[in-house]
C-alpha cells in the first residue's frame, strides 16, 4: 500500500511539473520570456507558487529545460538533414548548408529571446546550461564525423586535428549567434553564416 502511495505521489508531481512546463511554454510563446512572471505562469496552471519552486529553482531553470528540449529536437533534425545529402555531396557543401540550417533553426525556431536568456546564463553561471551550450552535443559530433569525412576523401588537409577544428566551427557559429543577439534585428545570420563558414573552409581545404 506504501509503495502505491509513493508511486501516486511521484506520477501527480510529474504532471504538475509537466503541466507547469507546458503552460510556460505557451506563455513564453505569446507574450515572450522577460514579460512573463512566475505568478502568470502559476496562475495559468492552476497551482500555487511553491508547488512551481519545488519543481524549478527560477524561471530561468525552466527557461533552460525548455532549452534543452529543443536542443534534443534540433539535433535530431541535424542528424536527418546530415542523412539528406548523397554519398557523393562535397562535404564543403554539406557543412556551409549546415551552418545555413543551424541559422534558420536559431532564428525561426529557437528565437531570439531564448537565446539572449541562454547567453546570460552562460555567462553568469547561474545555471547548468551543459545540455545546451556543452561539446558532448550531437550537432557538435557531426562537426567531427563531417571533418573526418572530408579528410577520408581528400577534400581537407590530412595534418588536421579534428577535434580543434571541429570547437572553432562551434566557437564560430556561438560567435555569430551573439552577434545577431546585439545587432538584432538588423543581423542576416544565414548570409552571414554561409560567408563566415565559406572563409573557415578556405583553411583546411588540401
Amino acid at each position: 500500500m506504501k509503495k502505491e502511495k509513493n508511486t501516486s505521489r511521484k506520477e501527480k508531481a510529474l504532471k504538475t511539473k509537466q503541466n507547469i512546463y507546458l503552460c510556460a511554454e505557451q506563455l513564453f510563446k505569446e507574450h515572450g520570456f522577460y514579460k512573463v512572471s512566475v505568478d502568470a505562469i502559476v496562475e495559468k496552471a492552476g497551482v500555487s507558487k511553491g508547488a512551481f519552486y519545488v519543481h524549478f529553482a527560477s524561471k530561468n531553470a525552466l527557461i533552460v529545460n525548455l532549452a534543452a528540449d529543443y536542443v534534443k529536437h534540433l539535433d535530431l533534425d541535424y542528424k536527418h538533414f546530415f542523412a539528406s545529402f548523397s554519398a557523393g555531396a562535397g562535404t564543403s557543401e554539406i557543412i556551409i548548408s549546415l551552418a545555413e540550417k543551424i541559422a534558420d533553426l536559431i532564428v525561426h525556431d529557437v528565437g531570439y529571446e531564448l537565446i539572449k536568456v541562454l547567453y546570460e546564463v552562460q555567462i553568469t553561471r547561474t545555471l547548468n546550461a551543459d545540455a545546451v551550450m556543452g561539446y558532448q552535443r550531437e550537432l557538435y559530433k557531426l562537426f567531427g564525423r563531417m571533418l573526418n569525412r572530408g579528410i577520408e576523401r581528400e577534400e581537407f588537409r590530412a595534418d588536421l586535428d579534428v577535434e580543434t577544428t571541429a570547437k572553432h566551427f562551434i566557437m564560430a557559429s556561438r560567435g555569430l549567434i551573439y552577434e545577431w543577439c546585439i545587432r538584432y534585428p538588423d543581423f542576416d545570420l544565414k548570409e552571414a553564416s554561409e560567408k563566415h563558414y565559406a572563409l573557415l573552409l578556405t583553411g583546411i581545404k588540401k
